[in-house]
This record gives C-alpha cells, sequence and structure tokens, in this order.
C-alpha cells in the first residue's frame, strides 16, 4: 500500500504542471474570443469559425505527434536517455512533416464556407483569422513534441512558465494588433491569429531551452538529428490512432452541438455554457492522463509489471477523485455556476437540467481520459480508437438521437447520450488496461 501511496503522490507532482499547461493552451484560444468579442458578433463568430475549424484540422495532427510520448518514456525507463533524444528529434521531423500535409486542408478550408451556408460578411474575416493562424501549426505541435521530452523527464517547471509567459504576451498583443496601438495599426480579426502564433512561438522557445539544457552521457551525437523514416512510421503506426480518436470524439461533441441548435438558441446557448465548464475541469483529467501516460511508460519501459499496474490505477484515482470534485459543484450549485457565465434566466433556468447531467458526464470523461492515456503510455493506441467508435458513435449517438428527437427530451436527451458513450468508453479502457497490465507489456524497440 505504502508502494502506491507513492506512486500516487509521484503522479500528482507531475499531473499539476501538466494540467496547468494544458490550460494555458486552451486560454489563449477563449483570450483570443474575448478579445474579439468586443468588436462585434459578426467578429466574434467570425473568429470563433475560425478557430474551430483550425483546431478540428490540427487535432489529427496533435494526435500523431502524441506517437513518440511512449516512445520516449520507454526509452528512459529502460535507462536509455540517448535513446530518448533521438525519439525527440524524430518528433520533430513528425511534426514538421505532418504541417505540411495539414496545411493543404486548413488553406483550402474557406472555399468550402458557401457550402456549409456562412454568411457572406463572415467569410473574409473567419478566412484572414485561418490563414494566420495556419501559421501556428508548426508551433504547436513542436511544443508537443519537446513537451512530450520534457514530461518523461520530469521537468515541468519550463512549461508552466512557458504558458504564463505565452498568455500573457497573448493577452497584451491582442489588444495592440486586435485594436491598434502607436505604431500598429488596427488589424481587427487576424490580429488574434497573429498575436496566437507570435504567443505560441515565445512559449516553444523556452521549451526549446529547456531541452538543451538536459545533457547527454558520453555518446557519438552524429546521428541523433538524422531523419530516420522507420522511427517515424513507427511514431506514426503509435500515433494515427489516436489522431483519428481524438477527431472521432471531437465530432461528435460537434455534431451534437450543432443538433442542439435545432431547438433553439436557448438551450443552444445552455448547451454551450455546461460544455465550456466541463471541458474546464476536463482540462485537470487531461493532465492526470498525460501524467498517467509518462509514468505507465517509464514502468513499461523497465519491464516491471508491478509498477506498471500501480502506475495506471494511481492515474485512475487521482482523477476520478478530481472529476468528482466537479461533479459535486455541478450537482449541488448548478444555477451559481450557471450565473458564472450569464445573467440571462432562461439560459440559466436551460442549463441547470444539463449540468445536473454533467455531474455524471464528469466521472466518465475523466476515466475514458484517464485511461486511453494509460494505454498510450504502455504504447497501445488501437483498441482506445475502435472504443471509442463503438462507445461514442455505435452507442452513445444512437441513444442521444433516439432521446432528443424521438422521446423529445430535445437537449437533455442528446447529453444523455453522451453521457452514455463517455461511460461505455471508460468501461472499455479500464477493462482493457486491467487486463494488459496483469503480464509484462513489451516496450516499443528501436524500429528495424
Amino acid at each position: 500500500m505504502s508502494a502506491f501511496r507513492t506512486e500516487l503522490r509521484q503522479l500528482l507532482r507531475l499531473a499539476g504542471p501538466l494540467a496547468a499547461a494544458q490550460a494555458g493552451t486552451q486560454i489563449m484560444s477563449l483570450v483570443d474570443l474575448a478579445v474579439v468579442g468586443r468588436l462585434g458578433a459578426r467578429e466574434l463568430g467570425a473568429a470563433g469559425l475560425g478557430n474551430v475549424i483550425f483546431f478540428t484540422i490540427s487535432i489529427v495532427g496533435m494526435g500523431l505527434v502524441f506517437g513518440i510520448d511512449p516512445m520516449i518514456s520507454h526509452a528512459l525507463g529502460g535507462e536509455n536517455p540517448v535513446r530518448a533524444r533521438h525519439v525527440l528529434w524524430q518528433g520533430v521531423w513528425l511534426a514538421l512533416g505532418v504541417t505540411v500535409v495539414l496545411t493543404i486542408p486548413l488553406l483550402a478550408a474557406p472555399a468550402l464556407f458557401p457550402l456549409f451556408g456562412v454568411e457572406r460578411d463572415l467569410q473574409p474575416m473567419a478566412t484572414q483569422f485561418l490563414l494566420i493562424r495556419t501559421a501556428g501549426l508548426a508551433p504547436l505541435l513542436l511544443f508537443l513534441v519537446m513537451r512530450a521530452y520534457l514530461q518523461a523527464q520530469h521537468v515541468t517547471r519550463p512549461m508552466v512558465t512557458a504558458m504564463l509567459v505565452g498568455n500573457v504576451f497573448n493577452l497584451v498583443a491582442d489588444f495592440i494588433l486586435v485594436f491598434g496601438w502607436g505604431p500598429f495599426p488596427r488589424m481587427g480579426v487576424p490580429g488574434a491569429a497573429l498575436s496566437t502564433d507570435l504567443g505560441s512561438i515565445i512559449a516553444l522557445g523556452f521549451l526549446v531551452w529547456a531541452v538543451k539544457k538536459i545533457e547527454l552521457p558520453p555518446h557519438d551525437a552524429g546521428y541523433l538529428h538524422h531523419l530516420k523514416w522507420p522511427e517515424v512510421r513507427q511514431a506514426i503506426r503509435v500515433g494515427l490512432p489516436v489522431g483519428v480518436q481524438m477527431g472521432a470524439e471531437l465530432g461528435v461533441f460537434a455534431l451534437v452541438g450543432l443538433l442542439a441548435g435545432h431547438f433553439g438558441a436557448i438551450d443552444l446557448a445552455a448547451h454551450q455554457l455546461v460544455l465550456a465548464f466541463a471541458s474546464l475541469t476536463f482540462t485537470v483529467a487531461v493532465g492526470v492522463a498525460s501524467a498517467g501516460s509518462v509514468r505507465v511508460g517509464l514502468a513499461v519501459g523497465a519491464r516491471d509489471q508491478p509498477r506498471t499496474r500501480r502506475a495506471g490505477f494511481a492515474a485512475l484515482l487521482g482523477g476520478f477523485c478530481w472529476m468528482l470534485v466537479g461533479a459535486s459543484v455541478f450537482a449541488f450549485a448548478p444555477r451559481a455556476v450557471a450565473r458564472l457565465l450569464t445573467d440571462q434566466q432562461t439560459v440559466i433556468t436551460a442549463a441547470v437540467p444539463i449540468l445536473l447531467i454533467a455531474a455524471v458526464f464528469q466521472l466518465s470523461d475523466g476515466l475514458q481520459a484517464i485511461g486511453a492515456g494509460i494505454l498510450r503510455g504502455a504504447g497501445d493506441t488501437a483498441f482506445p480508437l475502435v472504443a471509442n467508435l463503438v462507445g461514442h458513435w455505435l452507442i452513445g449517438l444512437p441513444i442521444a438521437l433516439y432521446l432528443g428527437f424521438h422521446r423529445n427530451m430535445g437537449i437533455v436527451g442528446l447529453w444523455w447520450g453522451l453521457c452514455v458513450g463517455l461511460t461505455v468508453v471508460a468501461i472499455l479502457l479500464l477493462a482493457r488496461f486491467n487486463r494488459l497490465s496483469k503480464k509484462e507489456i513489451v516496450p516499443i524497440t528501436r524500429a528495424a
């Protein structure tokens, strides 16, 4: 039991900074929208549209880059820091290659605006925002690569510093570039995209500096930065299911958001309000999932089966306890929570029953996120993809449609469907880890 408590303490020490870094990435986008919102509803809508398209496409690239996470952890767990640094470099090459590929659909996306009925006067601003934001894809993916290396080393302070500095810069630059100041002209919506790109570059700089400070034992460094296609292909094999999984999960939430619009502006506003709070608590779960991935990966690399099992269940316990706090707040103070974002009584009234569902939703959402994280640490990324597709698309979505439309439960029915889908995914992932961790998991080794 003492070994489990020690593992839990180590996990939580790592999870805190990772959650802060994850939150910092999301806050940049929220600040952009908050500042642009001062220009007017049209500008806010254009920036929001551009932002959604950017993350919908880039999330596949983020998942691909996550393929290096277990490779680095397994190398360090096996006491091979030179290989870990080599994998880091392969992650850099992978991030740059993914950037080139995903830039094509990002640049082409504005051509689809008329097909989806986007208002004509919003199209130019949304296009400008998206095109400028596309330049920030490479810094975003490279940041994730550097973060994977540092978190596996349990070096977390640079991540928090990078996010703090990057967010402060983004806030100041938003006001300067959006509204204009001194020699800087008023850019409007495109200024928000540019400020976030620059903030991302600054944050990346901090992590590059931190990586360079980590010394390696004497070795032949000549090969480390060379592109090795077998290693990159191996990272893609691990990361591609993660990218598709994240895209599928985001897709079902986006679809439910579109369906919520059928029930009127009040229900749609309530849906967005509750989703904003659920996403905020989920940020911490993502931090715990990342920490769990690292701890499991190190144990797998060391070929320590009992430690692998302890690390996984410690992550699940830590994440469950945090999400239980969020669930309790949603369940016992739903009106107070809703009032934090709006003073419209009709929206608050519509949000209360959804927040009660979100209280249950929290536990399932946290456990499925952490389950996917610890399986990623074990090098198993294909099963979470299958579980996600089954839970969300084959079970959760049909139930949401049935309850929402056929049973006339409206937005409440849609949320119960989401809740069921997440619960199925969580059960499948927990059962999978429980089975895998009962025996030694073979670490990912150098590709042939």
